[in-house]
């Protein structure tokens, strides 16, 4: 297949990329900068600018991911909010002029997206079914980040939005930093601990994406979550189990309040959320638990 990623020199843009190529596939990155190349001739860089000049220039394509985005590790200012909306709605808005552009058009359109879409709750489960919140920062710019996506479904193409839950990974994402107190010694329940954690194991990750290329049946919000969260409490105690280190010291929220201000909610806030339709459509994932996933990442160290 012809696979063009958006996205894909990002933390999960590049373990997408290298599995595809392992798996033979043609992989075209379309990205901000294409200068430079890459070491694996399956896979070709090339810049929006030029696939929105002359979409064809790309070739046939059987599929589009699009992972990108602008990061929320950063302080929540007016501006950096504005950054992190505008930057995912003209993402979706490009890919979607590409693929009006496009002679021989895509079968399916991989469409990145987020849990933060159905609020924070510490009693409440979701799945697909579940309607979106939109009472926060978060699940408003996700709101309008799949409403964006819709001008895809619109011209026929199937249209997958993958609710992502927190990537675990040892290369990027927030698991280095969420275990780095623990190497310390200083680990402990975040907040009141029992806000919930919804997860998945970023090899999982890239191979529901894989799967959601290739499954036909799949369309609409996927979420993109191991089948078993957990309360932050949990996850503490298994990093401590698995890194053989301490549980012990406590983070107050008050204190992750004033020092991030809104951004804390990453924190103390979350949901649990089921991946009912990946489950539903035979997805199988290798690391169901988090046991077993933080201890496939201590081994890959």
């Amino acid at each position: 297949m012809r696979i063009a990623v958006a996205g894909g020199t990002g933390f999960i843009g590049r373990a997408l990329v290298n599995r595809l190529s392992r798996q033979g596939h043609e992989v075209l990155i379309i990205t901000r900068s294409p200068e430079g190349g890459m070491e694996d001739p399956k896979i070709r860089l090339l810049g929006w600018q030029e696939a929105l000049g002359n979409p064809d220039a790309l070739g046939p394509l059987d599929a589009i991911v699009n992972l990108a985005g602008a990061s929320l590790n950063q302080p929540w200012t007016q501006k950096a909010k504005q950054q992190i909306l505008e930057s995912r709605l003209i993402t979706v808005q490009q890919v979607a002029e590409l693929v009006r552009g496009l002679t021989h058009k895509p079968e399916v359109v991989v469409q990145s997206s987020a849990v933060g879409i159905y609020g924070t709750s510490t009693d409440q489960t979701f799945d697909e079914s579940s309607e979106p919140a939109g009472d926060d920062f978060l699940s408003r710019v996700t709101i309008n980040w799949e409403q964006a996506a819709e001008d895809i479904d619109r011209q026929g193409i199937r249209l997958v939005k993958l609710r992502t839950g927190v990537v675990l990974g040892n290369s990027g994402g927030a698991f280095p930093l969420m275990k780095l107190p623990f190497m310390f010694g200083a680990g402990g329940a975040v907040g009141s601990g029992k806000q919930w954690l919804s997860w998945i194991h970023l090899e999982d990750l890239v191979r529901l994406i894989a799967f959601s290329i290739t499954n036909d049946g799949l369309s609409g919000p996927v979420n993109a979550v191991a089948p078993s969260p957990v309360t932050n409490k949990s996850f503490g105690h298994t990093i401590a189990r698995q890194y053989h280190r301490p549980y012990w010291l406590p983070l107050p929220g008050f204190l992750l309040k004033a020092a991030l201000g809104e951004r804390s909610t990453l924190l103390l806030d979350g949901q649990k959320v089921l991946p009912n339709k990946a489950l539903a459509a035979g997805f199988t994932f290798i690391y169901p638990e988090l046991d077993d996933a933080l201890a496939n990442l201590k081994q890959r160290r």
